[in-house]
Formats: structure tokens, C-alpha cells, sequence
């Protein structure tokens, strides 16, 4: 009598439950690392935003600073404009990267002295845990909760 081939219930049984073990192991790893990353886009994009800002004041002394993320960017950028200055890529003008949005409010002046902008999680504890923002001083601040405005008593980023 010949003896069957093949792997038996309880063989398979114990390779199932060591992939499942490794995977719950993996798992919050790679959430957590994919937290770090969005939250680091987060920050570089906010440092590419304070240098629009100032290169835009810079170009348009009679404007000030953009009052708004699409005044930064621009499809047609032969020549660039005060409305389109062609600084910042549209993906990152559309409010929406790498799991935050941007919001920019706060400007104020003849010519536009001051800027706010805010990066918040798109899905907190998902796509981030920290709220970040800046304003026209160029240091980029941090919370654990939404920041709804960016002065001197945020804590700046440690970084």
C-alpha cells in the first residue's frame, strides 16, 4: 500500500497560523511607518509653501503674500502671474497630499503681510497623528489637535 502525498490538516494548519502571526506583527509596522511618511510630506510640502510665499512677495511687492494655494501654482506659466506664479505643483495647490490637507487663511494687509496655512490629517490616526501650520515667519508648528490658528504659542517642530 502506498502512502498518500501531500500535507496533512494539521501541517497546513500550523503554516496558516505562523503567516498569520508574522502579518500581525508586520501590519501595525507598516501603518505607523506610513503615518511617519504621510506626516513628513506633510512638512516638506509646508517648507515648499513657505518658499513660495516668500518668493511670491518677492515677485509681487504690490500683492504681498498669495491669499490662496492656486495663486502659487499655475497651469500656464509662460508667463507667470500674481494668479498663477507657477511655484508650487497643482497637486499641492488643490489642498489635497500625500493624506492632509492645506489650508491657507489668515492673510491680511495692503500689501498682503501675513499668511496661515494648516496641514490636518485627512483621517486622523490613519493618515496622521499631528496637526501642523505656519505662518509668515516660516516656522513649521505642531499640535496633537487641530490647529485653528498659527501664532507664536504653537509649539514649533522639532526637527
Amino acid at each position: 500500500m502506498q502512502k498518500p502525498k501531500g500535507f496533512s490538516l494539521i501541517e497546513l494548519l500550523i503554516v496558516v497560523a505562523i503567516i498569520l502571526i508574522i502579518a500581525a506583527i508586520a501590519i501595525p509596522n507598516l501603518l505607523r511607518a506610513r503615518i511617519a511618511a504621510n506626516e513628513a510630506s506633510a512638512v516638506g510640502s509646508l517648507r515648499s509653501l513657505n518658499t513660495a510665499q516668500i518668493s511670491y512677495s518677492s515677485n509681487y511687492p504690490t500683492v504681498g503674500f498669495a491669499t490662496s494655494l492656486s495663486s502659487l501654482a499655475g497651469t500656464n506659466c509662460a508667463p507667470p502671474g500674481s494668479t498663477g506664479a507657477c511655484l508650487i505643483d497643482t497637486q499641492l495647490a488643490s489642498g489635497k497630499k500625500s493624506g492632509y490637507s492645506f489650508t491657507e487663511t489668515g492673510t491680511a494687509g495692503t500689501p498682503n503681510a501675513t499668511y496661515q496655512i494648516r496641514a490636518d490629517p485627512l483621517s486622523p490616526n490613519t493618515s496622521g497623528v499631528r496637526y501642523f501650520c505656519t505662518f509668515a515667519d516660516a516656522v513649521i508648528r505642531t499640535g496633537s489637535a487641530s490647529l485653528t490658528t498659527c501664532d507664536y504659542s504653537v509649539s514649533p517642530l522639532n526637527q
